[in-house]
């Protein structure tokens, strides 16, 4: 891999930058602004890349997308990593996880209707697939799909839903016939989340956000039209959505890129037991080292993987290795922080500490990424089975009908 610019790639990532120093400070939240501010002031973000042509790379041009080289891609990720953004992913789950599932399995009516309202920012999406009884086990869910005429009646719950609070549309994997095993029987739609019946409740976490909810579906009504493949097999377009957030949560290294910075300023002003600064330790400066280059690591597997889906490839699982190294360098990074700061650590007091404020949600958030897209047991197997090519588990339930199973 050339990790040189092109004259063409400079004069893109020259543009990108001068961009972002002209726009990038309109679309930063203010530090005590509610939901309801953030979601406006990311759709208008959104709105306002799309306008620049930065959104939607690789995307048709017919649905406002920017065809073309995905490096391009890479190179505004890069840049766009240093800016105070952070509402930025709100809109993850539209451009990074919706639009490529839709585009590979939906009609030409589902593209029209919501490929250019996603990547202009017009729409927010969530994703109903967790239960609390199936949250590892996703062929497992119990929520029911029934045909009624030339539509679909939901009844379930779903759970650990990001974003459903404020989303517009849902990806919905539902069980349409609980008499074939379990993998066989399920059914994929996509849900206006303002349909009559459906309940969202916010899950406060212990950083207080709620970024998680729980989403109840009473009789819910949904048009056939707004069914994404084919009758049964949930499954295979479920797959493809799970392999572009893993791809998407490795994209957002910048989470723990950012950690960097604050470790940094916090290490420059602790002392350690003989007075010098921690910043000056080896032992620090041998850690802080070895998180950048895992960090640094994953970014260029996540620019492999873009190389390969500009030449026509499909997100593979290995975006999964990059996703656990990720997450978990995430929580180390955040444990440390918190070290170096001692007891101040174990307050959270935004004014005045910043730097610790962002360690401390670091810290807050790890749990959560380290389960998205699959807990690490569940990637560790997909590692296994699907990049090491070592024998699948054994799995007693796989060929037997889901209504049998306790």
């Amino acid at each position: 891999m050339d990790f040189d610019d092109s004259q063409e790639e400079a004069r893109f990532r020259s543009g990108v930058r001068a961009w972002l120093a002209e726009y990038g400070p309109r679309y930063v939240p203010a530090e005590n602004a509610d939901d309801a501010d953030v979601v406006a002031l990311a759709k208008a973000w959104q709105s306002a890349l799309a306008d620049a042509g930065y959104a939607g790379f690789g995307f048709p041009a017919a649905i406002g997308g920017r065809p073309g080289a995905l490096i391009e891609q890479v190179i505004f990720n890069q840049e766009v990593a240093g800016h105070p953004m952070t509402h930025v992913e709100i809109m993850v789950q539209g451009c990074a996880i919706a639009l490529p599932t839709i585009l590979a399995h939906g009609s030409a009516g589902q593209i029209e209707r919501l490929g250019r309202a996603t990547i202009r920012g017009d729409v927010i999406w969530c994703q109903l697939f967790s239960e609390p009884g199936a949250g590892s086990d996703l062929a497992g869910i119990r929520t029911s799909a029934r045909a009624v005429g030339d539509q679909w009646e939901i009844n379930g719950q779903k759970v650990w839903t990001s974003g459903a609070l404020y989303a517009d549309w849902g990806l919905l994997v539902a069980r349409t016939d609980p008499d074939v095993p379990k993998h066989k029987g399920l059914t994929y739609f996509l849900l206006d989340m303002k349909s009559a019946g459906v309940t969202v409740r916010p899950l406060r976490q212990m950083g207080g956000r709620a970024e998680f909810n729980e989403v109840f579906l009473d009789d819910v009504r949904i048009p056939d039209s707004m069914r994404l493949g084919g009758v049964g097999d949930g499954w295979k377009v479920a797959i493809a959505t799970l392999s572009n957030e893993r791809l998407g949560l490795l994209h957002d290294s910048a989470v723990s890129r950012n950690l960097i910075a604050p470790l940094l300023r916090i290490a420059a002003r602790t002392r350690c037991a003989d007075g010098t600064p921690v910043l000056e330790d080896s032992l620090f400066q041998q850690r802080l080292a070895s998180y950048y280059a895992a960090v640094s690591g994953v970014e260029q597997i996540g620019n492999r993987i873009i190389t390969a889906l500009s030449q026509g490839s499909t997100p593979g699982p290995e975006a999964t290795i990059g996703k656990v190294t990720l997450t978990r360098h995430l929580q180390l990074m955040a444990e440390f922080g918190l070290e170096l700061a001692g007891m101040s650590g174990a307050t959270i007091d935004q004014a005045g500490q910043d730097d610790l404020y962002q360690v401390q949600q670091g810290f807050f958030l790890a749990p959560g990424y380290r389960m998205g897209g699959g807990t690490e047991e569940i990637a560790k197997n997909i590692i296994a089975e699907r990049v090491l090519g070592l024998p699948p588990d054994h799995r007693l339930d796989k060929d037997l009908p889901f209504s049998a199973l306790t």
